[in-house]
């Protein structure tokens, strides 16, 4: 490796010194994960302004022998953007809107632009974009495209890699490839986009992308629903995906103690329902065609499934605050868990059909394992993907719960494989889930990965350690603090 020193100043050269942070309280915000259980260490960070000077800073880097760590907005939650020493590349600065083009249905954005921007240069234009995730307002596009994110809206409109047409990428050796064409069709050999989408920074850096754009819905409908299990849910699901078809374009769950810590802790959360029921969902229409109400629809469905004995209440939002304020309810959950307590979070994904046997194995395992134990089980009902998490035990000491995170991914992740599940359904693998990728994953998919990333990267100096490395990372576990809206009236049913 070159001297460190020497590498430094050759970015700063180039950068500008105000570019490459070096001081302990500049770098540390770069150095945590956002809830703060897990830590990194680096040389410096720096901030290239264009795709140019990313692709030095990687040549630059390739050519001492230094990793480079790709971060974004720094919100992952499997510490896929952490470093484990060289250099912490901030894509902030790379965060202009290149291109909207209405009738191609596309826009052009660089990998720093912040994911609700690209939702409002989207709007603007009379337009969706619609990858929404909670963190939208300081997530950048360049990470969501690493991880392949999903979000809330993934039942209509896909992952974040099925909402790219094209993508600029720095390769390891420091070369660009501009492969940001905003089409559809495109046999022209291997379909080089979908290496990078998903691959967290290990294979080439993205810089830029040609995302896919939306008509915008006229009309939308969100209703808080009140089931008698997970069964429930999934038949509710399968009903209203029968009858509304693509306009069913939300099916959220929540179990009930997520309910209740959302009402104790989040400032101004009104109970959507009276009395308690024993699994919720929250459930979203869309129209787009002049002179569909989606409000009625959802009036009919959900009357029609109450007379099946499909659902036990619900309530439909009056209006467009109390429809946020529903959404609110979901999206803040994981926010509030943190008031309770540290927790244990499992990303994972099942077959539909499967996802209510998941749900009721996985519970009862980590309760018996764990008196006073809470499960916390939310997520994308739709597509099959839940987050179960794991609250402490009141009173627990928060050190000693997360030193048994290991057991309980085993218990959790072994239910996943006997269940034909993913461990990983939206967060990626990063450091964290390291070592349950290579315990659960088909040998041979496990040898490809290692082949391509030797193919792409040999030098091994993009995010090293991360997904596939066998070297042991620095990580160190701390406990986690609090967040902190509304409604009016509404239908009930």
């Amino acid at each position: 490796m070159t001297d460190p020193s020497r590498l430094l100043a050759q970015l700063a050269a180039h950068l500008g010194a105000d570019h490459v942070l070096t001081d302990p309280a500049d770098l540390a915000p770069y150095l945590a994960e956002t809830r703060g259980l897990q830590r990194g260490h680096a040389l410096a960070v720096v901030r290239p302004a264009d795709t140019e000077a990313v692709a030095f800073v990687v040549r630059a880097c390739a050519e001492a022998g230094v990793p480079v760590v790709a971060q974004g907005g720094n919100t992952g939650h499997v510490g896929g953007g952490l470093p484990q020493g060289g250099i912490v590349l901030s894509l902030a600065r790379l965060n202009r809107l290149r291109a909207l083009d209405p009738v191609n249905a596309s826009i052009t954005v660089e990998a720093g632009m912040v994911l609700a921007d690209v939702q409002a240069a989207a709007s603007a234009a009379g337009m969706l974009f619609p990858l929404s995730l909670a963190s939208e307002g300081s997530c950048r596009i360049g990470g969501n495209l690493s991880t392949n994110a999903g979000g809330t809206a993934v039942l209509a409109y896909g992952n974040a890699r099925d909402l790219v047409l094209g993508l600029e990428v720095v390769l390891a050796d420091g070369r660009i490839w501009n492969g940001l064409k905003g089409l559809r069709k495109d046999n022209a050999g291997y379909d080089l986009k979908h290496l990078f989408l998903g691959s967290e920074g290990t294979l080439g850096l993205i810089t830029a992308a040609v995302l896919k754009l939306y008509p915008r819905p006229i009309s939308r409908s969100v209703a808080f629903v009140g089931l008698t299990s997970a069964e429930a849910a999934l038949a509710l699901f399968r009903s209203l995906r029968a009858e509304a078809g693509p306009a069913l374009t939300a099916f959220e769950y929540i179990a009930p103690f997520g309910l209740e810590i959302v009402l104790r802790h989040r400032a101004g959360a009104r109970r959507p329902l009276a009395g308690s029921h024993a699994a919720y969902a929250l459930v979203e229409l869309s129209t787009h065609r002049p002179g569909e109400d989606a409000g009625a629809l959802m009036e009919v469905l959900l009357a029609r499934a109450q007379d099946q004995g499909l659902l036990d209440a619900a309530a439909l939002a009056a209006s467009e605050a109390q429809a946020n304020a529903f959404w609110d309810l979901r999206e803040s959950l994981s926010e509030v868990q943190k008031a309770e307590g540290a927790s244990i979070k499992h990303d994972v994904s099942v077959p539909l059909s499967r996802l209510p046997a998941f749900l009721a194995r996985a519970t009862q395992a980590c309760e018996a394992e764990m008196p006073g134990l809470r499960v916390c089980a939310f997520g994308h009902f739709g597509d099959g993907n839940i987050h179960f998490n794991l609250s402490q035990p009141p009173g627990m000491d928060p050190a000693a719960f997360l030193a048994a995170w290991e057991r309980f991914n085993r218990i959790v992740h072994d239910i996943v494989a006997a269940l034909d599940g993913s461990i990983a359904a939206e967060h990626g693998v990063g450091l964290r889930k390291r070592a349950e990728l290579a315990r659960y994953a088909d040998p041979v998919a496990l040898d490809l990965m290692r082949s391509l990333k030797a193919a792409l990267d040999p030098g091994n100096i993009l995010n090293p350690g991360k997904v596939l490395s066998d070297e042991a990372p620095r990580v160190e576990v701390a406990p986690g603090p609090v967040s902190s809206g509304f409604l009016e009236g509404s239908t009930k049913f």
